[in-house]
């Protein structure tokens, strides 16, 4: 028995302002394009079942041409794979915030695929001798929760959920990103499951026998230099799906190739450098990356900048950076300032964009916007303001 597992595909993310010449938003293609690859090795490897743990699409109301898009891939699978259950559940993302508001993963039922969008749902396969409880995210944010424990029969007990495992992400993660359903190690109940497939932490990683996160199959969130460091912590390379053996436990990492390089650079500490100075360093860790940034997603963090050396930056160098590459983040970070707190303690002076994005992230929003996009604007428009003084 193989399972392929795919999660947090996000098809109709927007990202920058670069468009194809079909006029279609760059990164939209990008992640669009990974997952038509997904398919394609899924297709190839013939598993007996397929399963996706949610965040097919980046928001509750994706785009037609998104919805379009997804339709054909999973009428793909269901032709080339006939005997093959595909099991799809709801993410943070495409969760309605009001009841109102239909979910548009229903309409993949058409194909015969089996969709769990509000409450949890286990699907029966007896010709596979297989059960799958399939928890969207709704299923732990809605009230009384599941039980999270295999029943019936059925040799080949397997689960699929959309959830934060409780204390896995790494610290230094985007909290908008990766504020979902909570669950323990204990709610997941590892014994007498044959495999659990989770989705929602876009960096592939067994949390315990058996139980894995397959990762996104793009760089989709909001803070994906924060899943570069994550990605080299545990020594992967790129994105990728999962297939599992539940006969030998054996998991192998199936690479999906990214649309283009997702760069971080070596950063630039400018502690007693001048304007000029730096300008040089900027340009010497550009000129260093093989192929140069062209059509590439780089970062370049340059710390301890103070105020008046970012003024007399080349701009007219970083607005030309900023035209050849697909995004060129220049990251200027001015010194840390301490204060005292309290009773004389010293802490770390909240920046600007920690103060905004704070705000934005707690404040009441009506149930139609979209909360991950609506701080992600509010913060990269003030990282604009605040450490790319050249603009555009």
């Amino acid at each position: 028995m193989r399972l392929a597992h795919i999660a947090d595909p996000h098809l109709g993310i927007r990202q920058y302002h670069r468009q194809t010449s079909a006029g279609v938003n760059q990164r939209e293609a990008d992640v669009a394009a990974a997952f038509r690859t997904a398919v394609d090795d899924v297709i190839g490897q013939r598993p007996d079942a397929v399963l996706i743990a949610g965040d097919l699409f980046h928001s509750v109301r994706p785009t037609n041409a998104a919805i379009v898009f997804a339709f054909r891939q999973f009428q793909r699978l269901r032709e080339a794979l006939p005997g093959a259950p595909v099991v799809l559940i709801a993410g943070n993302h495409d969760t309605p915030r009001s009841t109102e508001t239909g979910c548009i993963l229903r309409l993949f039922e058409e194909l015969g695929v089996d969709v769990a969008a509000e409450a949890a749902r286990r699907f029966v396969y007896p010709a596979l001798d297989l059960s799958v409880l399939a928890v969207p995210h709704q299923a732990l944010v809605g009230g009384e929760r599941p039980a999270l424990r295999p029943q019936g029969p059925e040799r080949h007990q397997v689960m699929v959920l959309h959830g934060e495992v409780e204390g896995l992400l790494p610290a230094d993660r985007s909290g908008e990103e990766y504020g979902g359903a909570v669950v323990t190690l204990r709610d997941l109940g590892g014994e007498g499951w044959s495999y659990v497939a989770l989705g929602h932490y876009h960096v592939q990683h067994e949390v315990a026998p058996r139980i894995w996160y397959a990762g996104a199959l793009e760089y989709a969130s909001s803070n994906l230099w924060g899943e570069l460091v994550d990605e080299r912590r545990k020594g992967q390379a790129g994105k990728a799906w999962l297939l599992a053996d539940l006969a030998t436990g054996r998991m192998e990492r199936r690479p999906v190739r990214q649309g283009r390089p997702v760069v971080d650079l070596e950063p630039v500490v400018a502690e007693g450098l001048n304007a000029a100075a730096l300008n040089g360093r900027i340009a010497e860790r550009i000129g260093r990356l093989p192929g140069g940034i062209a059509d590439k997603i780089v970062r370049l963090c340059v710390r301890e900048v103070p105020r008046h050396v970012s003024r007399e930056l080349d701009h007219a160098a970083i607005r030309r950076y900023k035209a050849e590459a697909l995004h060129f983040h220049l990251d200027l970070r001015r010194p840390e300032i301490t204060r005292e707190t309290g009773v004389g303690t010293p802490g770390r002076r909240q920046t600007l964009p920690d103060l905004v994005r704070h705000f934005l992230a707690h404040r009441p929003l009506p149930a139609e916007l979209d909360r991950d996009a609506f701080v992600r604007l509010g913060t990269d428009l003030i990282d604009a303001v605040e450490r790319d003084p050249a603009g555009g």
